[in-house]
C-alpha cells in the first residue's frame, strides 16, 4: 500500500478519489447527503485563503482504496485541523484508515497543530457504525452531536397549508440567491456572526471566525460556482431591521437541498419568525428547485424549539451526527 497526495488537478485521479469517498458514505448511509465531482473539485483546485487542503489517497496495486481529507484552517483556529477518512468498503480491516489517519496526523502535527476534528454519522436507533467504531478504536471523543433531519419532497401540501396560516405581525419577508443585496449586507453580516456565536459546539475545539463583508462577500462568490443559495430573512416594518433569516443550499447536478443556518435573532423572538423562515426558503425550493427529492437540515435535540418546528414541517431524524475529536497529550 502506498499513501500519496492527490493530483487535484489530473481529472481521472480525482474522480476515482471522489468516488471511493461516494462508496464508503454510501456503504454505510442510508441518506448521505455528499458533495458532487464538481463541488470536490473547485474546492481543491481553487483554495480559500481561509484553508489550506492536503487530500491523501492509500492506493493499492495502482487503485484508490482509500481517501482523506486533511484541512489546515488559516488565521483562525489555527491550531487544530479538520479531518474526514473513507475507505472504499472492499478494503476494510486491511490498515488502509490507520495508515491514512497516521499520515494525516503526521502532516498536522508538522504545521503545530495539537489535535483534529471530524464527523461520523450513525443510526438513530442502531449498531455503532463502522465510521464510529473506527474513530473510537484510534483515540477519537465524541464532542458533539446533532441529528440529521429529513423532509421528503413535494412537502405535503395540506401540512403547509396550515404552517402557513399564522403570518407573523410587523415583518416582511425578503428572499435573495446567490449574493446578499448591498443595502441589507451589514444586517446580513451580524445576523451570520450571532449564528456562529450561538451554534452548540458542544466540547470541539473550535471557535467560529467572525464574519465580515469581505468574507461574506467571498463566501457567495466561491458557493456560487457550484451552489444555487436561497436565503429568506425577517424585516421588521417599522424600521427596516433584520430580525432572522434561513440559509438553503442547492448543489448543481444534486437531487437533495439542505438547510443549513436558521436563526431568530433575541430581541425578535417569539412572533413565529423561525417558522415563516423556513416556509418562504421551502416554497423557494418547490417552485424553483422542482426535481429536489428531499430536504435535510441538522438540529440538536436540546435545541427544543427548532427541533419543535422543524417536526411540524413533517421532518423525520434519519441519523445522528457526531463530531469526533482527538487532542494530543502533552508528554
Amino acid at each position: 500500500m502506498e499513501i500519496r497526495d492527490l493530483a487535484v488537478h489530473d481529472d481521472d485521479q480525482l474522480r476515482e478519489w471522489w468516488e471511493v469517498e461516494q462508496a464508503a458514505h454510501r456503504h454505510d448511509r442510508a441518506h448521505p447527503v455528499l458533495r458532487t465531482l464538481d463541488s470536490l473539485a473547485f474546492s481543491l483546485r481553487n483554495p480559500s485563503p481561509h484553508s489550506r487542503r492536503e487530500p491523501l489517497a492509500a492506493l493499492v496495486d495502482g487503485r484508490i482504496v482509500g481517501v482523506a481529507d486533511l484541512t489546515l484552517l488559516v488565521g483562525d483556529n489555527e491550531h487544530v485541523a479538520e479531518l474526514e477518512v473513507s475507505v472504499h468498503p472492499g478494503h476494510r480491516r486491511r490498515g488502509v484508515g490507520r495508515a491514512l489517519l497516521a499520515e494525516a496526523t503526521r502532516r498536522r502535527r508538522e504545521q503545530g497543530r495539537t489535535g483534529d476534528f471530524g464527523e461520523v454519522c450513525t443510526p438513530v436507533d442502531g449498531p455503532v457504525s463502522p465510521a464510529l467504531a473506527f474513530a473510537r478504536a484510534l483515540g477519537y471523543d465524541d464532542a458533539h452531536g446533532e441529528h440529521h433531519l429529513v423532509l421528503e419532497l413535494p412537502a405535503d401540501p395540506e401540512r403547509v397549508a396550515a404552517l402557513a396560516a399564522g403570518a407573523p405581525d410587523g415583518y416582511d419577508v425578503v428572499t435573495w440567491g446567490n449574493r446578499c443585496p448591498d443595502d441589507l449586507l451589514d444586517d446580513y453580516v451580524t445576523m451570520r456572526n450571532r449564528m456562529n456565536a450561538d451554534v452548540p459546539l458542544g466540547d470541539v475545539d473550535y471557535v467560529p471566525p467572525v464574519m465580515d463583508r469581505e468574507r461574506v462577500r467571498l463566501s457567495e462568490e466561491r458557493l456560487a460556482r457550484t451552489y444555487d443559495t436561497v436565503v429568506a430573512a425577517a424585516r421588521r416594518r417599522e424600521d427596516g431591521v433584520l430580525g432572522g433569516y434561513s440559509l438553503t443550499y442547492l448543489a448543481h447536478g444534486s437531487s437533495v437541498a439542505f438547510q443549513d443556518d436558521t436563526l431568530v435573532m433575541p430581541g425578535h423572538r417569539g412572533h413565529r419568525l423561525g417558522l415563516a423562515l423556513k416556509l418562504a426558503t421551502l416554497e423557494i425550493v418547490r417552485r424553483d428547485h422542482p426535481d429536489r427529492t428531499a430536504y435535510h437540515t441538522w438540529t440538536d435535540p436540546q435545541n427544543h424549539a427548532m427541533y419543535r418546528t422543524n417536526e411540524r414541517f413533517g421532518y423525520r431524524p434519519v441519523e445522528v451526527m457526531r463530531e469526533m475529536q482527538v487532542r494530543d497529550r502533552a508528554l
